[in-house]
């Protein structure tokens, strides 16, 4: 519903921010992986921030959930939809170790990581494994582990195409075949749409 929140930072403490935007002041919960990457709040309270939120609708309350960078959201959004791990569980999660390691810990099946942060037992540990092991491996280019810096259109176009729903190995396929009759002269749209035709 609620995207990000672009605004002045008008309180920052650990555990949430309160972001001030045409007049509102939204009180946005953090993790100590967001805070550390905010800016502190300026002499003039002037200092801007962009936080992606992800809003909680509960009978008793509305919560917003805030994080520095799309891939933080993507993976709390992954670690809620587990049964047990709720909102605040993912963000004791989130403030315990780095995303990175977290999905680190459960593509690699890595159960004893997951269970040293504070609030998870092994059944939760090996249900957050069971559950997104394969969903986190098949996030092609959105992964926070191998997130490309330079997307090539190449990488550009596989990512489009997995996300649209197409087996990666399938895709790869397609793309590399157009690649090569086309001398890498393609644009990712063109790509995308050649692909189409062919998958």
């Amino acid at each position: 519903m609620i995207a990000y929140i672009h605004g002045k930072l008008a309180y920052k403490c650990p555990t949430y921010v309160i972001v001030e935007t045409t007049g509102v002041g939204y009180h946005i919960h953090i993790s100590l992986n967001t805070y550390s990457q905010i800016a502190d709040v300026g002499n003039n309270g002037s200092s801007l921030v962009k936080l992606h939120t992800y809003l909680s609708i509960k009978e008793d309350a509305h919560t917003l959930y805030g994080f520095a960078d799309e891939g933080e959201k993507r993976l709390f959004i992954h670690l809620i939809s587990v049964s047990g791990i709720g909102p605040n569980t993912a963000r004791m999660m989130l403030s315990s170790i780095t995303p990175v390691e977290i999905e680190k810990a459960i593509v690699n099946g890595d159960v004893p990581q997951i269970q040293r942060i504070k609030g998870i037992g092994p059944k939760s540990a090996q249900r957050l494994v069971l559950e997104l092991q394969d969903k986190l491996k098949k996030e092609v280019g959105n992964s926070l582990i191998q997130l490309p810096q330079n997307n090539g259109v190449r990488d550009e176009a596989l990512t489009a195409l997995v996300m649209l729903g197409f087996a990666k190995a399938s895709a790869e396929k397609v793309i590399d075949n157009l690649l090569r009759k086309a001398d890498g002269e393609l644009s990712v749209e063109g790509l995308i749409k050649e692909s189409l035709k062919n998958l």
